[in-house]
């Protein structure tokens, strides 16, 4: 087992020594917002614009794919505590690899302030991009204590990171007591080998909206961003959008807003 994994299993067995133990019921709203590095799809790079977009859906877990810290391209800003900045929510990042002067990777803002993270390197081949999963942990109002993963799958036409990509994913968290959700642009459609390998573990919400094309962000074609939950009998989504804002992002955001129930 490595540190990364020793430190995930002693964390959440301390944590369901007491979990749900005077929870009660909570209303979460999930996005998973590819951010194309701050570029938009004019590559006028404008922050206020994707703050913007969060702000209006208002939701309380954010998963940002195509991160930018510090790099020259995204003029040396670091992305994830400037859209914290700019939507007053907590920020972290999570490197997949270094680039550009700077690093890449995931990000994550949250209404909740964190009580625990990892970042986890994600297979790969040795000539392929280097991917991560951001794993973060919230304690709610409502006492229920929530593991968010956000994450970026590889995007070759040639499936074999991803499915070694899914396979790491599942075996880092099948054994973990905690309500857990992985969110991205998995770069899957949903009934591609690493969706079937993922969906041993989490489950993909029926809602006839989950399946709607969410790339490219002008006339969608294929359905490659996801949100998937352990724990299914838990669950219910109550809402879900694919939102399509062209201008912020070459990806649809998708939305849901999920009751969790302990």
């Amino acid at each position: 087992m490595n540190l990364t994994n020793l430190k995930i299993s002693l964390f959440v067995f301390v944590a369901s020594l007491s979990l749900y133990s005077s929870a009660q019921a909570d209303t979460l709203r999930v996005m998973s917002f590819n951010i194309l590095h701050g570029a938009t799809t004019k590559n006028d790079f404008n922050l206020d614009t994707l703050a913007g977009v969060i702000n209006h859906y208002k939701p309380h877990l954010v998963a940002m794919q195509e991160v930018d810290f510090k790099t020259k391209r995204a003029k040396e800003y670091d992305l994830p505590t400037e859209l914290g900045y700019r939507t007053k929510m907590a920020s972290l990042f999570g490197r997949a690899m270094y680039y550009d002067g700077g690093e890449y990777g995931e990000g994550v803002l949250s209404q909740y302030s964190f009580i625990g993270s990892e970042n986890v390197a994600l297979p790969h081949l040795p000539t392929s991009e280097p991917r991560a999963a951001l794993v973060t942990r919230v304690k709610t109002q409502q006492g229920n204590t929530i593991q968010f993963v956000a994450t970026h799958l590889d995007h070759l036409e040639d499936d074999t990171d991803r499915v070694m990509q899914a396979k790491a994913l599942v075996d880092t968290f099948k054994d973990s007591p905690l309500p857990t959700l992985i969110v991205g642009d998995l770069n899957a459609e949903t009934d591609s080998e690493p969706m079937r390998i993922l969906q041993k573990e989490y489950t993909k919400t029926a809602h006839p909206e989950a399946f709607k094309p969410t790339w490219p962000s002008e006339n969608p074609s294929v359905c490659i961003d996801h949100i998937l939950v352990n724990m299914p009998q838990k669950w219910k989504v109550i809402a879900y959008e694919v939102l399509c804002e062209n201008y912020a992002t070459d990806h649809c955001i998708i939305m849901a807003t999920l009751v969790f129930t302990p």
